[in-house]
């Protein structure tokens, strides 16, 4: 799909599913998990071992069916391997200019981190696609308010302390979509292995945006 069309699928599900953990193993089934559940938008971290292998295998086995995306990518050759290795998307921490280029070059999703207002225009200007609002348990959803009010044309996506009760006052606040990581993908689940956890757990998720956004 195009940049535009990945985007559109990520504001309409509003939500990222973002896997973190010690060692690779079980995340290609979390990702199968995660898709059963009702998410089809799934970002593997550059901190996970064995990450391009495990881009990889998650779209071989998920194909089209779910937006893979990268995480944690701190430069333009991570980024470019990423994107080699099946991701459709692009997440960074930071603010890098170089890595957004990059992606536009592409024709690739990119979402930037980013905190203060600065930084956030500096993003946005640069190209980027959304703004991920992070760490967002800093400043919570009045923090992102504030973000949203002078700059209401930049797609904020608040990642790092959302969870089901928190979740309601950042979509209120303006958030065109959350970054879901260790509140989904809980180290315990992935640890014993919990898929039917994962899967439940990711619908009550999606079924609390669509709830709320109908609201």
């Amino acid at each position: 799909m195009s940049r535009h069309a990945d985007f559109t699928q990520v504001v309409d599900r509003g939500a990222v599913a973002i896997i973190r953990a010690q060692s690779g193993e079980l995340l290609v089934d979390v990702s199968k998990a995660i898709y059963a559940g009702g998410l089809d938008v799934i970002e593997v971290t550059f901190t996970v071992p064995g990450v391009l292998d495990i881009l990889a295998q998650v779209k071989r086995e998920l194909g089209d069916k779910i937006l893979l995306g990268a995480g944690t990518v701190l430069d333009t050759e991570t980024a470019r391997a990423a994107i080699l290795a099946g991701a459709e998307f692009i997440v960074t921490p930071t603010v890098n200019t170089d890595v957004i280029e990059l992606c536009n070059r592409y024709d690739k999703l990119i979402m930037t981190g980013a905190f203060t207002p600065t930084e956030v225009l500096t993003a946005w200007e640069a190209g980027a696609d959304i703004i991920k609002v992070f760490p967002a348990f800093v400043g919570g959803p009045a923090y992102l308010k504030a973000l949203h009010g002078p700059l209401p044309q930049i797609p904020l996506m608040p990642t790092g302390g959302v969870d089901l009760e928190t979740l309601p006052a950042y979509l209120k606040a303006g958030a065109c979509a959350v970054g879901l990581g260790s509140s989904l993908v809980t180290k315990q689940m992935v640890d014993s292995g919990d898929l039917d956890g994962i899967q439940k757990l990711t619908t009550e998720y999606m079924n609390q945006i669509a709830e709320l956004r109908k609201g």
